[in-house]
């Protein structure tokens, strides 16, 4: 089986930490749809009765959104470490009762494996529905990915796959590249919004797409020097922190927030 190790970018991002995460996250709070993320795509997840495999789970807030009880099984997967200690603390605080011991807390299975996304230990035919909630454009061979996807899914199986398109938070982008802190992720994905249908279609069919609507209007002038610190190994210097609340507080002056345009896009498919 060939292999598809997360990008070298998402490594150094997500191996170790996961303050990075809890700092991107943050940009969602100010976004001007009144329904989260979590919560639209949580209306848009067929779970009752349905074993559930999410890959690339992060930190697992998506299953705070959910009535998980609805499932006959969850499986979580990550490749780092550090993010499967976070799925850990997630089910605990779903099922506080569970002893460390338990595989199976509470009346729902929901087990946590690290692994590889385009090697996937589980038989064909194991699932129901999988999710791959904003992580293929950390692959370097999305397409090996969503091969493992269509293989452990049943006949029939369902598939969520969410991504950003190419004018997702462009003026974040923009700021970056001026203050030289450019985003790893934009140029190393190997997918994304605009490509993403003709991959799906090549392992699954009746493939849709459904955008999020809203933006953002970002008003806290660190969460956006947050949001570019996230990006990369080295933390960014004084001058470029300086430099870019110069830029959004002048903004947030002049318009009242410093707006970013959102292009979230969740796409379904059906495994045939």
């Amino acid at each position: 089986m060939s292999h598809s190790p997360p990008s070298k970018s998402a490594i150094s991002q997500y191996s170790s930490t996961s303050s990075k995460l809890a700092q991107r996250a943050a940009i969602l709070s100010y976004d001007t749809n009144p329904q989260s993320w979590y919560t639209w795509l949580s209306t848009r997840l067929p779970t009752a009765n349905h074993d559930i495999l999410e890959v690339g789970a992060g930190s697992g807030e998506l299953w705070t959104h959910i009535d998980t009880s609805l499932a006959k099984s969850i499986t979580l997967t990550d490749f780092s470490p550090a993010m499967c200690d976070k799925l850990r603390a997630m089910r605990h605080q779903l099922h506080p009762t569970e002893s460390q011991s338990q595989s199976h807390p509470g009346d729902i299975p929901m087990d946590i494996k690290q692994c590889d996304a385009a090697s996937l230990p589980f038989e064909t035919g194991t699932f129901d529905l999988v999710i791959a909630n904003h992580m293929l454009y950390h692959l370097d061979s999305p397409s090996t990915a969503l091969s493992e996807f269509a293989r452990v899914l049943r006949p029939g199986g369902a598939l969520r796959v969410s991504l950003n398109g190419r004018d997702h938070i462009s003026e974040l982008l923009a700021l970056g590249q001026r203050v030289g802190r450019p985003s790893p992720i934009v140029d190393a994905a190997r997918i994304n919004a605009e490509t993403a249908g003709g991959m799906l279609e090549e392992c699954f069919g009746d493939v849709r797409m459904e955008r999020f609507p809203g933006g953002f209007e970002v008003r806290d002038v660190e969460a956006v020097v947050g949001y570019l610190g996230s990006w990369g190994e080295e933390n960014m210097t004084g001058s470029q922190e300086d430099e870019v609340r110069g830029v959004v507080e002048g903004r947030i002056r002049e318009e009242g927030c410093f707006r970013v345009r959102k292009d979230m896009v969740l796409f379904s498919a059906v495994k045939a």
